[in-house]
């Protein structure tokens, strides 16, 4: 007893820590100057998800700038090059013009896949009849080579927007309506039991317990989704008539203006990276409110 009273007194041993040597049971352990530590401003700045974004794309321009100036190819601009050609398209208004004209089947088809898709895939998820009948064609349609598909496309719809609509929705649709079906199908067996031992109906059942837990996955489908029709819409445009975006690789590959067809090319995918970025906003907003801490 006179030792331990005196390294309480001199503060050295574990008291000099601040800690007991007898902790009673069931109290809090006491914290340490360790666990009291906060992170840095500099590692909070740098581990921020924004940062590490920020991070790859400036590293992917630089080393795209790298790699060009070796050089590969005559083909490949650098990203100075491909920055200036792409500022003359926004000038000119060429760009703004061939969006217009690209994004009107890709509206269009998105809409109808995103609506149409996830109401069969969860219909599948919930009803067995529908999952026998529409699961074989999706998986299908997921594994068969889809571009194979176009030329009978224009031979049936010819060269319009019904075509390119049509386009759009064969390449989105079929991972939307099997992200959707196997969110719904893996719903917690426990979340439903408990809501059909309180008496809920099926449609209670349904919108408030099945749906929300499946709103992860099912947005997921459409991220994945929307970046498939945006390939789609590119797809048509290139295969069936040149015009939007299409249009501009085509002529500037024509002319050998490698520039200009990298500048529509970037383009189209940061419009992508965007729209998908938005969309993951709307789900944590939304519907996952305690991931908005993370962002």
């Amino acid at each position: 007893m006179a030792s331990l009273q005196r390294d309480t007194e001199t503060g050295s041993g574990a008291a000099g820590l601040g800690l007991s040597r007898f902790v009673p049971f069931g109290a809090p352990a006491p914290r340490t100057a360790l666990l009291d530590r906060q992170p840095g401003a500099l590692a909070t700045f740098f581990s921020h998800p924004l940062t590490l974004r920020v991070l790859s794309v400036a590293a992917f321009c630089l080393l795209w700038e790298a790699v060009a100036r070796i050089p590969i190819s005559f083909a490949f601009p650098t990203f100075g090059e491909t920055m200036v050609a792409l500022w003359a398209m926004i000038t000119d208004f060429s760009l703004f013009h061939a969006f217009g004209i690209t994004l009107q089947p890709l509206v269009i088809g998105l809409l109808i896949s995103a609506l149409l898709g996830v109401a069969l895939g969860v219909a599948m998820g919930l009803v067995g009849w529908v999952q026998w009948l529409a699961t074989p064609v999706f998986i299908v349609a997921q594994a068969a080579p889809l571009a194979a598909l176009i030329p009978l496309i224009i031979f049936a719809y010819g060269i319009g927007l019904t075509a390119k609509t049509l386009v759009v929705c064969i390449m989105a649709m079929p991972v939307i309506v099997l992200n959707s079906y196997v969110a719904v199908g893996h719903a917690p067996v426990s979340l439903v039991e408990m809501g059909r031992s309180f008496l809920g109906s099926r449609r209670q059942v349904i919108t408030r317990i099945i749906l929300p837990a499946a709103s992860p996955v099912i947005f997921a489908g459409l991220r994945l989704g929307s970046a498939a029709a945006f390939v789609g819409a590119i797809l048509a445009e290139l295969l069936i008539t040149p015009v939007g975006i299409g249009d501009l690789i085509t002529y500037s590959r024509s002319v050998a203006d490698y520039p200009s067809m990298y500048a529509a090319i970037l383009s189209i995918i940061v419009v992508s990276v965007l729209f998908i970025e938005f969309l993951e906003l709307i789900e944590v907003t939304v519907f996952r409110p305690e991931k908005r801490a993370r962002r």
